[in-house]
């Protein structure tokens, strides 16, 4: 990153120039030579504003593994699609036995409505390899599939990813997924708006979701970087669904237990395990008590839980049932902005409509809330995607304005970019026909929408001083090949996209700095000036202590100087 001034240039007209407050008098050192700007002076001068788009269930090598320049499935298998040497085979159960070829896709390829199906029987057969979703089922099938068409969705949970995982060798996906083969499936990305915005700006191929698993543990990472906490008599009273977990692995990766019917062989059917939202207690240390790693439904609509029976005030679900996650007190990085006086706002599509649809009285049907017709049907909002409305920092009769003033619609965000009046940070959640998760919604879909959306921003008054970040809350289920650096009881997880675009991007380049989604916390903690929060020194000091770098904060990706 070029941070110093040229030398034709004196510190005092760079004062002058980039309008740093204390800068000028900075410019003399003892002996009345110039210093120049720091790189945080430098950072600060030029980027007003942070937007993160969060989209849905991807691997790196599920969208970008043919991207140039990246550390991509070129290093795992040669120009004619044959494995190389340095492909590590997928594993049976056992741990020791290489997959014959992969399982099939149990209950079919495509989601129920797909115009296009590739059934279960058709997906049978493949190599023990990664292949093309596009392609590989045509034989069988006479179907040619694309990123306009919708795949089953795949199990995408805490254990299992550790477990699929494994140490680092990515081997067991194929045995421990629940759609089978379809893991190791990738698609040809190239045409897509996305790959084109990462060509023209930067590509993170070192990017690691955060917390292993799915959405919901990994949406509240991307706040506070850590996982909810679930009270002792929350658990005793509401009986939600814990973990059970049987003995670690020959490698020492902890296991999930299988159900006595589970299939000893990945090829014979899916796995059935003993899982459940609630990780056992004090997994994360002695006295930690009971974390929610799994979905759990926010416990102020919008929600998936209706309000409880007989209820007046139709704002809260239903703390009664087992799924409810009692509200949340940690510190998050909006309790960090808020403190230092920086205006921030979580932004949703459909959240007004969600509002209303999840004020109902209990008996009723939701419309807008988990609510497709079919694949690629809207509205589809998931309510488990909004991490805010957990924390009783928001709790809609004490805390209405801030709710009013932090949570938002993708209206808002789009009068607000046309107008100039965004917050300096921006999260923008996509709603789920637009999101590109397997199972209800395609890529193609929300590709075309995040795009517009960029689009919209970089129209805007702002785009000169901002940094957007599009990335994926986890990877959906999908392989990939590069491992994830060891960290701490967290994470990270597999390797996901991220695109990061800005006027001060250093555009046309591949970023392979190692960075997790808390990268994004790191780049707003330290453009702000904001404490760091725990679980981002946690997971530093975890990385260093297992010869790993910590993690970066994205001004890698930049371009910044006088």
């Amino acid at each position: 990153m070029r941070l110093s001034l040229p030398s034709r240039l004196t510190c005092g007209a760079a004062a002058a120039i980039l309008g740093i407050a204390g800068l000028l008098a900075a410019c003399n050192n003892d002996n009345g030579s110039a210093a120049p700007p720091s790189a945080d002076q430098l950072l600060k001068s030029k980027i007003k504003n942070v937007v993160v788009i969060y989209a849905e269930n991807h691997s790196f090598d599920n969208l970008f593994g043919n991207f140039p320049g990246a550390h991509g499935l070129s290093e795992v298998l040669d120009a004619s699609g044959t494995p190389s040497a340095n492909y590590i085979a997928q594993k049976d159960r056992d741990g020791t036995t290489v997959l014959g070829k992969l399982p099939q896709t149990w209950g079919g390829v495509t989601a129920a409505g797909n115009p296009n199906t590739v059934t279960q029987a058709q997906s049978d057969n493949l190599p023990n390899q990664p292949f093309s979703i596009e392609t590989a089922f045509t034989p069988a099938s006479s179907v040619t599939l694309s990123t306009n068409d919708v795949t089953r969705d795949l199990a995408h949970r805490f254990f299992e990813n550790i477990m699929e995982i494994n140490g680092g060798t990515n081997d067991m996906y194929a045995a421990w997924l629940d759609a089978g083969g379809l893991t190791m499936g990738h698609y040809d990305y190239s045409q897509s708006a996305l790959y084109k915005l990462a060509q023209q700006y930067v590509l993170a191929d070192n990017f690691f979701q955060a917390a292993y698993g799915g959405s919901f543990l990994n949406h509240q990472y991307l706040i506070c970087a850590c996982a909810p906490k679930v009270p002792d008599d929350f658990v005793a009273n509401n009986k939600p669904s814990l973990n059970v977990l049987a003995a670690p692995n020959a490698k020492g990766v902890p296991q999930l237990a299988t159900d006595a019917s589970s299939p000893a062989s990945a090829l014979n059917g899916p796995p059935k395990f003993l899982t459940g939202n609630i990780a056992p207690k004090d997994y994360f240390g002695s006295g930690d008590g009971y974390r929610a790693v799994n979905t759990m439904q926010p416990p102020y609509q919008p929600s998936g839980n209706f309000p409880a029976s007989g209820s007046s005030d139709l704002r809260y679900a239903d703390p009664g049932k087992s799924t409810t996650l009692p509200p949340q007190t940690q510190t998050t990085i909006g309790d960090l902005l808020t403190q230092k006086g920086i205006d921030w706002a979580w932004y949703a599509d459909d959240w007004y409509a969600a509002l209303q649809d999840g004020t109902q009285p209990a008996g009723s049907t939701h419309s807008v809330i988990y609510a497709p017709s079919g694949p690629r049907a809207a509205p589809d909002f998931q309510a488990h995607h909004h991490p805010f409305n957990y924390y009783a920092a928001f709790d809609p009769a004490t805390h209405g304005a801030d709710r009013a003033r932090h949570l938002k619609d993708y209206q808002d965000l789009v009068s607000q970019a046309a107008s100039g009046t965004l917050p300096p940070v921006v999260f923008y959640k996509p709603t789920g026909n637009v999101n590109q998760h397997p199972g209800y919604a395609n890529a193609a879909d929300g590709d075309a929408h995040i795009a517009d959306v960029v689009s919209r921003l970089q129209a805007g008054p702002q785009w000169n001083n901002m940094v957007i970040v599009i990335t994926y809350d986890e990877y959906g289920g999908q392989w990939d090949h590069v491992p994830p650096p060891k960290g701490d009881l967290l994470g990270p997880g597999t390797r996901i996209p991220a695109i990061i675009i800005s006027p001060f991007a250093k555009k046309g380049t591949v970023d392979h700095t190692q960075y997790d989604t808390a990268s994004v916390l790191r780049l707003i903690t330290r453009l702000y000036d904001l404490p760091e929060l725990d679980g981002l020194k946690a997971r530093d000091q975890a990385l260093q202590a297992n010869g790993f770098p910590p993690m970066g904060d994205l001004t890698n990706a930049l371009d910044i100087h006088p």
